[in-house]
C-alpha cells in the first residue's frame, strides 16, 4: 500500500480521537496549497487516505491538526479552555520521496503536548 494515511491518538483519555479536523497541504508553484480538509472517524483515522497511491507525488505536504477544537468539541469540561496549551499543530510539514511507498503520520495528543512519527 502507498500513499499518505494518518490517525489520532486521544492520549488525555486512552482513546482514538475521533472528529478531528485535518488540512492537508502541498507545496506546489512556490505556494503551500490546500488540497482537502479530512474528519477523524470514531476510530481516529480518516474515512479515505490522506492522499490515495494514485494521488500521491514526490514533493512537500504540509497536515494541520485542529487540537484546540478538537478538545472543545469533546463537551462535559474536560479541558477548560484557559488550560489548553497547544492548540492547531501546523504546520507539521514532510516530504515523499518515494511514492511506492506508504506514509502513515499518526498524531498522539493532549491539551499540553503533542507527537508525531512515520509510521507503519
Amino acid at each position: 500500500m502507498a500513499g499518505i494515511t494518518t490517525h489520532v491518538l486521544d492520549n488525555l483519555v486512552g482513546l482514538p480521537g475521533a472528529g478531528m479536523r485535518i488540512d492537508v497541504s502541498i507545496f506546489e508553484g512556490g505556494s503551500w496549497k490546500l488540497l482537502r480538509t479530512l474528519v477523524t472517524n470514531a476510530d481516529g483515522r480518516t474515512d479515505q487516505p490522506v492522499l490515495s497511491p494514485a494521488e500521491a507525488k514526490v514533493g512537500q505536504y504540509e497536515l494541520a491538526f485542529y487540537i484546540g477544537d478538537y478538545y472543545a468539541s469533546q463537551g462535559g469540561g474536560k479541558v477548560p479552555p484557559e488550560a489548553m496549551f497547544v492548540d492547531r499543530v501546523a504546520p507539521l510539514r514532510f516530504s515523499l520521496f518515494d511514492v511506492k511507498q506508504h506514509y502513515h503520520v499518526p498524531m498522539l495528543c493532549t491539551p499540553w503536548s503533542c507527537a508525531t512519527y512515520r509510521g507503519s
